[in-house]
């Protein structure tokens, strides 16, 4: 058995991601892969054991590595227009420095590859930002609301401002560009809507 080359590990990886993100699902195949990767098709089946297991580790590994980059200098204690905000200055610095993380990931959302990335979300990511939210709100800086509530306010506007910047463009602007004050201002907006009245 051939020794594992982390290099070219990773290189069949990120070539995977590319042509999921390019072709989607569909045009996705190992011999395809292999080719882009420059390697043979038996060299992938070092590292994976079938085209399944490839697309399925790439989702929690991707998953895994915004979640960690989305937690830097996070704490649950923190105050939660605070949290939030480092929260969402995380998540765009990553996505603005991944942009094929973020659609490779909202590629494979929709499809049964992410049911293990969910299982290990709510394991990790919702146990820390469930105290966090318990926290405001003893603290009377959240509005008490179900987690998927608090997720759609709290982190959708982010998404969606990146995803215009990531297309240059959106419904009315030919020429978007998230910047911070447009993001700080959007914060501040949803930080009005989930503060207890």
């Amino acid at each position: 058995m051939r020794p594992r080359d982390e290099h070219k590990e990773q290189q069949i990886r990120q070539k995977a991601i590319e042509m999921i993100v390019a072709e989607g699902l569909d045009g996705f195949g190992v011999n395809k892969l292999a080719k882009a990767a420059g390697v043979s098709p038996a060299t992938i089946y070092i590292y994976h054991k079938d085209k399944e297991e490839l697309i399925s580790s790439l989702c929690v590994s991707v998953a895994e590595k915004m979640m960690a980059f989305s937690l830097r200098s996070f704490s649950p204690d923190m105050d939660f227009a605070e949290g939030l905000k480092v929260q969402w200055r995380n998540r765009l610095e990553y996505f603005m420095e991944c942009p094929l993380d973020m659609e490779f990931i909202e590629i494979m959302r929709y499809t049964h590859f992410y049911e293990k990335v969910t299982a290990m979300l709510t394991v990790s990511f919702g146990q820390i930002l469930g105290v966090f939210m318990r926290n405001a709100e003893e603290k009377q800086q959240l509005v008490p609301l179900p987690f998927e509530v608090y997720w759609a306010i709290a982190y959708a506007p982010l998404y969606q401002l990146i995803k215009f910047h990531n297309q240059g463009n959106s419904y009315v602007n030919s020429s978007f560009t998230l910047d911070d004050k447009l993001m700080e201002q959007t914060l501040g907006l949803v930080l009005k809507a989930l503060k207890p009245l």
